[in-house]
């Protein structure tokens, strides 16, 4: 090879060195730190065919654990992270400075993601769901992250493993929303037969089993759906009634009772085929399976007994008598212990999964009918009094006594709001020891923190009526021994600091990315945009109300005056005609619109400009509830 065959051959090596560089540049950021035995990879790895970190656009986060020396993965880990603006000043000291700031929960500083973060999601009366950041909320004042509108009022929901999606059931629509909890927003909704009402995920995540409870005349069972492919598989009669589902801990079966019928039916969930009825009393109204004893144990309130079906033979293993007026019933997360309520007599009752005999009784909370755990409590919801009670599970067992406290979780009785879904008005938070308690009456979510007398405070849903809640944890997650993700959107352009953080040993650093621009969006928000501004969500019926609402465009959120050709539609739900209604400027940016809400019930408002290219239904809506004059002062 000649001297110029050589030069030619270095040129090439070193354009295909720099399109390397060039490429893997764009498939993201890699970084990694060595500091007391410990190796920390850090990845920022792009969602989207360009493979470049984009405003507005996901990345999963991802940092990898092991051992400096051996390279073993060092599993179990709880990494703080917290990806923020990068700092000119930034250096070790600064970074530190940082994390500590975000540890405090200081809200003037908070950072723009909260890899540890959470957020508690509200079900609603109407269709919407209100999702809300807690860690914003200050002395009352929620700070209302989004909402996330559906086709018809839920009633249960069920959540993906890993939190991603969560599947809402619309028994008036026939169908299931599934909405993306990364962005909150609805993928679609799925057919789910006549009136789904339960859902339930299978423990693989592979099928979605939605319980259609039967008309009169018409005969009820399940749909399930697949999870991948969106498509329903399978439509099994089971019997009348409404339907509880539970399932064998390895998936292999499924159970589905049905209240009229007085069975449960086993569903082989291979074949999706019926394997077995099984008579269980005349009322089955509670499903439960303890992996510890391998059995499921189904609760009938007429008869008062607890029926125990070993969950491989499928046979009846024993009929516990525990006396009429039981409901719920679910086991400690161990499966040791199952707790089951009784309505009628406003106890909680013992169940040795051991034994399989009731060891333990308690007086709880008036006509009790929710049940949640966490690690060290069982909390007990009841429908004819405000409080909680609360049963400590270190005294669960036979020969003690049952430790049973309680507290006030706002002012009336949950009944007294009425039509109240299936889902439960409890959650676990993130933290182990605390939970969200929703009154449907005042329309307020309570946080209490186990140890404290009351809640430390309230979530109100202005806007919403709230009915149900759960949490979705947006924390890093260890999805492989020493390997921590999240699934994040992208905030704003320009360059990040990751703030990474580890207790043991003791390390803080700061990785950096980089995030370009993206021009569709910098080209939305120079569009105007509506801010309704609704203080009062209830009017009476007959009265003038006003729309307010505030026109503002660009980022800073400029307000604009002078829009002469503003309108506001509203019409009452679920489909009346709709009215529209002229807009005034009362000063800056605010425009007021006098509404004739002359029945009573729910009223949607949308604002149009033609001058602006703003279309009804382009913009996020407003909704309002109409009450009697009598009713005008009721929750």
């Amino acid at each position: 090879m000649n001297a110029l065959q050589k030069a030619s051959s270095l040129l090439l090596l070193s354009g295909l060195l720099a399109v390397q560089a060039q490429a893997e540049q764009a498939a993201g950021t890699t970084q990694r730190l060595v500091r007391d035995g410990v190796a920390i990879e850090f990845e920022a790895r792009p969602l989207g065919s360009d493979g470049v970190l984009t405003e507005g656009l996901f990345a999963d986060i991802r940092l990898r654990l092991t051992d400096a020396t051996t390279g073993q993965p060092l599993a179990g880990q709880v990494p703080g992270a917290w990806l923020d603006q990068a700092l000119s000043d930034g250096g070790a000291e600064q970074c530190k400075a940082r994390i500590g700031t975000y540890l405090k929960g200081v809200l003037s500083a908070r950072p723009l993601v909260d890899l540890n973060s959470y957020y508690l999601v509200v079900m609603n009366k109407d269709s919407a769901l209100t999702v809300i950041d807690p860690v914003t909320s200050v002395g009352g004042i929620t700070s209302t992250l989004t909402r996330v509108a559906l086709k018809r009022p839920p009633m249960d929901w069920a959540a993906s493993a890993d939190d991603r999606l969560l599947y809402v059931s619309m028994p008036s629509a026939g169908e299931v929303a599934v909405v993306d909890t990364g962005e909150f927003k609805v993928l679609g909704n799925l057919p789910a037969g006549p009136e789904p009402v339960r859902v339930a995920l299978q423990p693989d995540g592979r099928y979605l089993w939605v319980g259609n409870n039967a008309r009169r005349g018409e005969a009820g069972g399940v749909t399930v759906i697949d999870t991948q492919t969106r498509e329903t598989v399978a439509t099994l009669a089971t019997g009348g009634g409404h339907h509880e589902i539970a399932f064998s801990a390895d998936s292999r079966h499924a159970f589905v009772s049905s209240r009229e019928a007085g069975r449960v039916t086993v569903v082989d969930v291979a074949s999706l085929k019926k394997v077995k009825d099984i008579e269980t009393g005349p009322s089955p109204l509670s499903l439960a399976v303890s992996p510890l004893s391998g059995a499921l144990y189904v609760s009938d309130g007429k008869a008062g007994s607890i029926t125990v079906i070993d969950a491989r033979s499928l046979a009846v293993r024993k009929v516990i008598e525990a006396g009429p007026g039981l409901g719920p019933l679910r086991f400690t997360q161990d499966g040791r212990f199952g707790l089951a309520l009784n309505s009628l007599h406003d106890q909680a009752l013992v169940l040795d999964a051991g034994s399989d005999e009731i060891v333990q009784r308690a007086e709880v909370t008036a006509e009790p009918y929710q049940l949640v755990f966490t690690r060290d409590y069982a909390y007990v919801r009841g429908l004819a009094s405000p409080k909680v009670s609360m049963i400590n599970l270190e005294s669960l067992g036979r020969g003690k006594s049952l430790i049973v406290q309680a507290f006030e979780a706002g002012p009336a009785a949950p009944k007294l709001a009425g039509d109240l879904p299936l889902a439960d008005g409890l959650a676990q938070a993130r933290d182990e020891g605390a939970v969200f308690v929703v009154n449907p009456v005042d329309n307020t979510t309570y946080f209490y923190m186990e140890g404290m007398n009351a809640p430390m405070t309230g979530y109100l849903n202005r806007g919403h009526t709230s009915r149900a809640a759960r949490v979705v944890d947006r924390s890093m997650r260890e999805v492989e021994p020493g390997v921590f993700s999240s699934r994040i959107k992208l905030p704003a352009p320009g360059t990040f600091d990751l703030a990474v953080m580890l207790n043991q040993p003791q390390i803080a650093h700061c990785f950096s990315a980089e995030v370009q621009p993206n021009k569709a969006l910098t080209a939305q928000r120079g569009k105007p945009r509506v801010e309704f501004l609704i203080e009062q969500p209830r009017v009476t019926v007959g009265e003038t109300t006003q729309a307010r609402f505030r026109i503002v465009q660009g980022s800073a959120g400029e307000p604009r005056a002078g829009i002469a050709d503003l309108r506001v539609r509203y019409f009452q739900a679920p489909a009346s005609r709709p009215r529209e209604v002229a807009a005034v400027d009362v000063g800056g940016g605010i425009y007021e619109a006098p509404l004739a809400l002359d029945k009573a019930g729910a009223y949607y408002l949308h604002v149009g400009s033609a001058s602006l290219g703003m279309p009804f239904g382009s913009q996020p809506y407003a909704s309002l509830r109409a009450v009697p004059a009598q009713a005008g002062t009721t929750p």
